[in-house]
């Protein structure tokens, strides 16, 4: 009875981790762990390298061989009897058809992971995750969905994984970071900043697909005011035709009394009558000569026709262009802008006619900012000045707007940078959020700018970046243009050569915006002298 308990109780032992059913032709590792012959077969199937042990992950240089447990197999067989066990018949553990985006379990090596435990930085399949939902132990783990690429997710200073996302640097950061190189930065979880990322591409895609809507929207009313043309000039040709028939008629009728006179006339066998009667016979019957032309070929129809044949066409050409080079096509008043300040005589007319005095304004200035030299220099430090908290006040990004804003007409100003890093120049609504990430310039719907980030220059709108050849200018003219919707940013430290330019229907007025975010660097609104 103790011989037979005793066996009863190592079913446990003589289960395979990787099948979780009994042994089938065991065979052991040299690390002392044993699998089913089939089952690990299966498990290294078409590994030529990276063979391991699936359970305690020893790695082995080459493929070892693989001997059949006898010891094991002895007392399994003795199991079987004792437990009333038949001796199954088991298909070979089948490795199912690789998916290359199934995340596999860490334990075993094969069945598809259901979790990841960010603290054990491991995922995990249904049947090896049941410990973490089981056992205490484990409570404080944290589980998610199954992540892809665990090691990249790892801070490559600290090893710790990368739980939230800067900001200002634009880059994922772990607690470590937050607390030493971060330290300040405004931040928010990694997982808060993918839920906005595809926020913003969900309504990007719905405000691309409301502009294509309406592109066919406006051809499908011109479609239909052709038509209705069209059916404009049927009906004033068959209005024609009905009226040609009437006339054809009438002529019919006039030829047939005609004919009739004269035929009774030559009945006549009295001379004199047929003289006298002669005298009254109608004279020859003339008919004006008729062309009917039946066509739809009016001067609008034609110039529908023609019109819709162009821009087919011109649609085409442009469908061929990469889309960034479109815009230049739809507006060609960028290039006229972009040519506008090379020579230097154009700069100092634009300085004449153009030139701004700008201030900027107190009341937006983040509290890192400390404006100097009557508001016309805008200084970065890690000391936060006492401003008081109002709603018009940026309170995440170190960011501050002028006090004019311009609705129509041009207006050209000069920036001067202490370092063209971590700084950004450009435009914004007077609506633009104050506050949270949504409020940096260009991440949003209601602001411009070009920015520096590290040697990287790029412009934003809307969270779309476009990155750009970087001149490294320390001094940059803007030349705001409301009538014809552009803004166009010139490197003026020699002579002024355009490096972008937003093309874009602005609706309200637009305020100069800046972003600077390094202790110590500063931009300064510049005198624009003659």
């Amino acid at each position: 009875m103790a011989e037979n308990m005793s066996l009863l109780g190592l079913e446990d032992e003589l289960t395979c981790s990787i099948c979780l059913c009994l042994f089938e032709n065991p065979v052991s590792l040299i690390c002392g762990h044993s699998f089913c012959a089939s089952c690990l077969e299966a498990t290294w199937n078409d590994r030529v390298t990276s063979l391991s042990c699936p359970q305690c992950r020893m790695a082995f240089s080459c493929k070892p061989e693989l001997k059949k447990n006898t010891v094991l197999s002895a007392v399994l067989d003795a199991y079987r009897i004792k437990a009333g066990v038949p001796e199954p018949v088991k298909e070979p553990f089948e490795v199912k058809k690789k998916d290359p985006d199934a995340i596999k379990c860490d334990s075993c090596m094969e069945a598809k992971a259901v979790k990841t435990c960010l603290t054990c930085m491991a995922s995990y399949c249904e049947d090896h995750v049941r410990p973490h939902r089981e056992n205490a132990i484990f409570r404080a783990h944290q589980l998610s969905d199954p992540l892809p690429d665990l090691m990249e997710r790892l801070c490559s200073d600290h090893g710790k994984l990368m739980e939230f996302y800067c900001i200002q640097h634009q880059s994922c950061i772990c607690t470590n970071c937050l607390q030493s190189v971060h330290k300040g930065c405004e931040f928010i979880t990694a997982d808060d900043r993918r839920f906005k990322q595809k926020d913003l591409a969900a309504t990007r895609k719905r405000i691309l697909e409301a502009e294509y809507r309406q592109i066919r929207e406006a051809i499908d009313r011109d479609e239909k005011e052709v038509m209705i043309a069209i059916d404009k000039e049927q009906e004033k040709g068959q209005s024609k035709l009905v009226s040609l028939m009437k006339k054809f008629n009438e002529n019919v009728e006039k030829m047939n009394r005609t004919k009739s006179e004269i035929n009774s006339l030559l009945d006549q066998s009295q001379s004199l009558t047929f003289l006298k009667a002669s005298v009254d016979l109608p004279s020859v019957v003339n008919f004006e000569p008729y062309n009917p032309r039946m066509t739809v070929e009016s001067k609008e129809v034609i110039a529908y026709h023609s019109s819709a044949v162009a821009l087919k066409e011109w649609i085409n050409k442009l469908m061929e262009q990469p889309a960034e080079n479109r815009i230049f096509v739809l507006k060609p008043v960028v290039k006229n802008v972009n040519k506008e300040l090379k020579d230097p005589k154009d700069r100092k007319d634009q300085k004449s006619n153009n030139g701004t005095i700008l201030n900027f304004d107190f009341r937006t200035a983040h509290k890192r900012i400390s404006l100097t030299e009557n508001n016309t220099k805008a200084t970065v430090s890690d000391d936060p000045s006492h401003y008081p908290d109002i709603p018009l006040r940026f309170s995440v990004c170190s960011q501050v707007l002028c006090t004019k804003g311009f609705s129509q007409g041009r207006h050209y100003w000069e920036i001067k940078m202490s370092s063209n890093n971590f700084c950004g120049l450009g435009l914004a609504y007077g609506r633009i959020d104050r506050k949270g990430p949504t409020s940096r310039l260009g991440r949003n719907a209601e602001s411009w700018c070009v920015e520096w980030f590290n040697v990287k220059l790029s412009a934003w709108h809307n969270s779309i970046e476009t990155v750009l050849e970087n001149p490294n200018p320390s001094r940059v003219g803007v030349l705001l243009d409301c009538d014809q919707g552009s803004a166009t940013f010139y490197n003026v430290q020699d002579r002024a050569y355009p490096f972008h330019t937003f093309v874009f229907p602005f609706t309200e007025a637009v305020y100069p915006a800046f972003w600077i975010f390094s202790n110590g660097s500063s931009i300064s609104l510049c005198k624009l002298n003659n």
